[in-house]
């Protein structure tokens, strides 16, 4: 079953949208805290790609990627499955990361509802293989839009 995370953020829609859609914007907050992403390929249509790579930079991050077995960078694909500038994005996240465990993809669905003020942000999450591994994304994921919303509160965006 699909899981619901929802934040508001101070910013009208097309900003989030702008901060979800370009490699300026995504750069600036989609990683969790302790990591860093770097967009290396931008192809914002329905079938287009995006591909980043997230690197662990926090020394608590590099210890637990390290005590996990894994890399401190990551190449990540997303394939784009719905854009309807400016309300509701959906993509596909390659799951190819997780050591001995087949890769597969995962489906997340976002829609951006403009509220008082700014955006109610609703991401809708299909599970991963298993527990474990669902909420560390629902925690990654949460993270991320909690840095969404100081950015833009920040006035940094």
């Amino acid at each position: 079953m699909s899981e619901l995370i929802e934040r508001f953020v101070p910013a009208p829609a097309e900003r989030v949208w702008s901060l979800w859609t370009t490699a300026d914007g995504i750069s600036q907050w989609w990683s969790p805290d302790g990591f860093r992403t770097d967009v290396d390929r931008l192809d914002l249509k329905v079938g287009g790609e995006l591909l980043y790579t997230m690197t662990a930079v926090a020394p608590e991050m590099v210890a637990f990627m390290e005590q996990n077995g894994m890399p401190l960078s990551t190449a990540s694909r997303k394939h784009f499955t719905e854009l309807e500038e400016p309300r509701r994005l959906a993509y596909r996240s390659v799951i190819d990361f997780v050591p001995d465990h087949e890769p597969y993809e995962q489906l997340t669905e976002v829609d951006l509802v403009p509220a008082e003020g700014g955006t109610l942000v609703r991401m809708t999450v299909e599970p991963l293989h298993d527990e474990v591994w669902t909420q560390r994304l629902l925690a990654g994921r949460a993270n991320e839009l909690e840095n969404l919303a100081a950015l833009v509160s920040a006035g940094e965006a």
